[in-house]
């Protein structure tokens, strides 16, 4: 057993904000201090959840969370934001549709340069301006379909998207979601995936 008949040391830990025991503000004269037994040397402990060991281990993650950000700040084009993966047995899919895509894309532009050409040739001649536009382009027709098809379908996507909230978003007389409607919709989803 340790000695028990040695001076207590009289050196209390003191924290950088100066004596954590003294009061930090004084309102109106009145002085308030916190009750801290005499016993107690550190700041915090552990069954507080705030032991001098735990505010260590913060301190040095926002450290390091700290130097994290300045790197990042340093070289922000070092890592790429969007790094295209995907699973091998479906790449081709992925490589073709995006070559098809940007084959879109350049037709699409070249046809909108054709039309801004033709319509600066029409705007020097002002007479033969009104004849052409009466006749419809043959590359636009296909355009306009697509166009037409493209505005049908995401009209009936629309339209079934509402009908399903409406269906999904009935409540009870209490205020509860109504589940029987919901189990409804689901079953009726089910059978539809089945008879296809």
């Amino acid at each position: 057993m340790a000695p028990t008949d040695y001076k207590k040391k009289d050196n209390k830990f003191v924290a950088k904000a100066g004596n954590w025991k003294k009061p930090q503000n004084t309102l109106h004269g009145v002085k308030k201090r916190k009750w801290v037994p005499d016993n107690k040397v550190f700041e915090g402990s552990v069954k507080e959840g705030q032991g001098f060991a735990l505010k260590r281990k913060e301190k040095v993650k926002h450290e390091y969370n700290k130097l994290l950000r300045k790197e990042k700040r340093r070289t922000p084009a070092s890592k790429a934001l969007y790094k295209e993966e995907y699973p091998e047995h479906l790449r081709h899919l992925y490589v073709a549709e995006a070559e098809k895509l940007r084959n879109e894309a350049w037709t699409h532009r070249l046809n909108r340069t054709k039309q801004r050409l033709r319509k600066e040739e029409t705007a020097e001649d002002d007479a033969p301006a009104e004849a052409e536009a009466a006749e419809p382009v043959p590359e636009d027709a296909e355009f306009l379909t697509d166009k037409q098809q493209r505005d049908e379908a995401i009209k009936k996507y629309k339209q079934k998207k509402e009908e399903t909230f409406q269906i999904l978003s009935k409540k009870t007389k209490k205020g509860q979601p109504n589940l029987n409607l919901q189990m409804e919709y689901l079953l009726q989803k089910i059978t539809q995936g089945t008879g296809k």
